[in-house]
């Protein structure tokens, strides 16, 4: 894995089977399976100290993060230790994947709590998505 930063613009959306998917659907899909096994850091605290056990498979990184010092630790980190970067729009659809917020009756997530900094330590199982995102890692 390289220590490049990638950047993903693309738009929130649930997973439909069936149909090609994007990097987005596919970096949500990977997030999701890696927090039900438990294989999520979420935030710099947890996140720096996964990377800097060279523990990390992939660090994720909300673009509308305002503090700048954070960015540059965070990018300066996955660089050091060779840990892949994927950018995502908004922390709030970041904190959402990563389950920082409630699922009420109809299934929509509500009270999301933004996330600015998500390291994958275990991938979980294997899947569609995670092919998708180690492919588009590799291919940029």
């Amino acid at each position: 894995m390289s220590g490049e930063e990638v950047v993903v613009a693309a738009e929130t959306s649930a997973p439909v089977l069936g149909e090609p998917m994007d990097i987005m659907t596919a970096l949500q899909l990977v997030l999701k399976k890696s927090l039900a096994h438990d294989g999520l850091c979420r935030g710099l605290h947890q996140g720096a100290k996964v990377i800097e056990k060279h523990a990390a498979q992939l660090c994720v990184l909300a673009e509308d993060c305002n503090q700048v010092d954070y960015v540059k630790l965070v990018k300066a980190l996955c660089a050091d230790n060779n840990v892949s970067l994927i950018s995502v729009p908004s922390a709030k659809s970041l904190g959402e994947w990563a389950g920082l917020c409630k699922i009420d009756s109809e299934g929509k997530a509500r009270k999301v709590v933004g996330c600015s900094c998500v390291v994958v330590q275990d991938y979980g199982e294997e899947s569609e998505g995670l092919h998708i995102v180690q492919e588009y890692v590799k291919s940029h």
